[in-house]
Formats: structure tokens, sequence, C-alpha cells
């Protein structure tokens, strides 16, 4: 099995947008704001970036999975300032059976910068080893949980990203339910449109096949979400985003001392949902969150990449008031 020989193009659909910034009030009878808090988080999710590349006229199909099972991100926010750091650690149960699924690595960092209703976000990640979770359709003798997985230890793929969005209600708390730094009084939703940019670079590397494809998305997506309030610390929201963008590719590949260079376009469609359950007090946040995204393109005329994926997160954190040296930086910038 050479897969190499296929021409394989991924997609890690986050954001980018260099626009208008601006800085409009809340309505503060219907939100409460603890940006003057420093917010600790941890995020656990079960989120796993599973590519599945299927040849309608071969009538075969790939599945590429990441050895990880559990990936924690850890989060501080502050004022108009967040960031947080993404990685898999042993005591999860990163890279399980890695004799026979391998090992993988994951590494992922966010900003992000609130400005009015604006959100700008910037990210870059790297994901690298991945194992053939349908060994069984190349390799008929293949027992699971007996033999090992078909693996890739040379396939890595890195991803540099930015993001815009805006809020159009005023009366409705984006950072609410993504970021936990505001508390929404009253249930309300609002459009919240955003634009994506990111560029990725792909690289395989193994038994002298070498092949380096790189992509730039541009997509945008009319998302809309709402929160109903259940009780005073309680909420529960929804949102749904249909997402539609285009994705420049150039591709460069070495087998047995060939060398190849193709360039693509191609139309992306995507669409993502999901349901929080929240608890906000004025110290402790907690909730647990339902995700689902799908995001799929056509190759050529025979071939699909898609990358689906269902997963929960579970969330935890502290706010607390910043030390005075933290005032004093912060105030020029705020006014506070």
């Amino acid at each position: 099995m050479k897969p190499a020989r296929h021409r394989w193009s991924f997609m890690f659909p986050i954001f980018y947008f260099l626009g208008f910034y601006g800085f409009s009030q809340k309505d503060t009878s219907d939100i409460i704001t603890y940006t003057d808090k420093i917010i600790l988080k941890m995020n656990l999710d079960t989120r796993t970036d599973i590519y599945l590349y299927e040849n309608r006229q071969e009538n075969t199909s790939l599945h590429l999975v990441p050895n990880n099972r559990f990936r924690m991100f850890l989060s501080l926010d502050y004022e108009f300032i967040g960031v947080s750091v993404g990685l898999v650690p042993k005591f999860l149960g990163a890279n399980s059976d890695e004799a026979l699924k391998g090992e993988s690595q994951f590494t992922d960092y966010q900003f992000r910068f609130f400005l009015g209703r604006w959100i700008q976000s910037l990210s870059y990640r790297k994901i690298a080893g991945n194992y053939v979770r349908n060994t069984g359709d190349f390799a008929p003798d293949w027992t699971e949980g007996v033999d090992p997985y078909l693996q890739f230890k040379g396939l890595s793929s890195s991803s540099y990203a930015m993001s815009t969005s805006y809020v159009f209600n005023r009366k409705f708390s984006y950072r609410n339910i993504v970021y936990q730094n505001e508390w929404q009084k009253k249930s309300a939703g609002s459009f919240v449109p955003s634009l994506y940019y990111d560029y990725n670079i792909f690289d395989f590397d193994e038994d002298g096949t070498i092949s380096k494809d790189k992509y730039f998305n541009i997509k945008t997506a009319p998302s809309y979400y709402y929160t109903y309030v259940l009780h005073r610390k309680w909420f529960l929201s929804g949102n749904v985003s249909p997402a539609l963008g285009v994705r420049f590719s150039k591709s460069e590949s070495v087998v047995d001392d060939v060398r190849t260079t193709e360039r693509n376009t191609f139309f992306i469609r995507s669409v993502a949902a999901g349901v929080n359950l929240g608890y906000s007090s004025e110290r402790v946040i907690f909730g647990i969150n339902a995700n689902f995204s799908a995001e799929w393109y056509k190759e050529e005329s025979t071939s699909m990449v898609e990358n689906d994926q269902f997963y929960g997160v579970l969330y935890v954190g502290y706010r607390f008031d910043p030390p005075s040296i933290v005032k004093k930086i912060f105030k020029p910038l705020t006014g506070n």
C-alpha cells in the first residue's frame, strides 16, 4: 500500500480576517461582565481529527486518526485578552495502546482579543503521527486488538490561522457561552458571522516517499447562537454554523525519484452545531458541551475528502481578583 500516490489535502478550518474594529457599549441591564477578574480555566475534550479519503471509482476509503483519546486546554482570560494552550498529557490516556496504534503528538496555541462586539483570534496547531482505523480493509489477515494498525509516523500537519467574528445583538453575550468571562441575565440570541483564513502545511515522509501539501483556506460562516437562562446561575445554549469557502492548494511529491507538482482550487463546505449546559457564579464556572462538525470537498469526480467529528467538552474554571501590578499594567489600555 502506497497512500502517498493519492493526493491528500487536509483542512483545519480555523480563522483569519483583518477588518474593522469597533468598541460598542454593552447593555449592562442584560449582561454582567467579569473582565476585571482573571479567569483560569481547564477544558477536557474528546475531539479527534479524523480524516476520511473516499475513492468512489475503486470503492475504497481510508480513515486516518491520531492516537489521542482526550485533549486538555489550559486558558487564562483578563480584560480584552485571552490565551490558551492545548496538549495531550499522559495521565489522560494519551497515545493509548501505543504498541498497536503508534504514538501521536498534539500541540495547540490560541490567542484572542475582545474589542467591543468584535472577537479576533489567532492560533497555531500541529499534529504528528496517525494510524489507519480501518486497517482491516487493507490487511485481510489483520485481527483487531492483536495485530498493530497500519501507522504513518512520518505524517504531520501544521496550521496557522486567524478569525474575526461580530456579535450583532448587543443584548446577547457570546463571551458567556464560549469564554465564560461574562454572564447573560436574560435569554437572547444573535447572529455571529465569522470569516476564517488559515494556512496549512501537510508533510509525509516515509519509506522513500515524500510529499508536501500547502493550502490556504478562506471560509465564511453565518453562525447563529441562542442562550436560554434556566436560573440565575444556569444556562442552556445552542448554535448552528453552516459555511462555504474556497481552498487554494499546491502539492509536491517525490515517488521513486520522480518529482511532481500540482496546483488546484476546491470549493469547501462545512456545518457545525453544538449544545452547552453551563453554570456560573461570581467565582466558579463549569459546564459540558456536545458538538458536531462536518467538512467535505471533492478532489475530483471520483474522490472526496471528509472530516466528520462528534465530541464532548467538559470545562471548569475560577475567577479571582488580579494582583495590583497587573491592574497597573492594563489601566492605560482599559481606562479602569
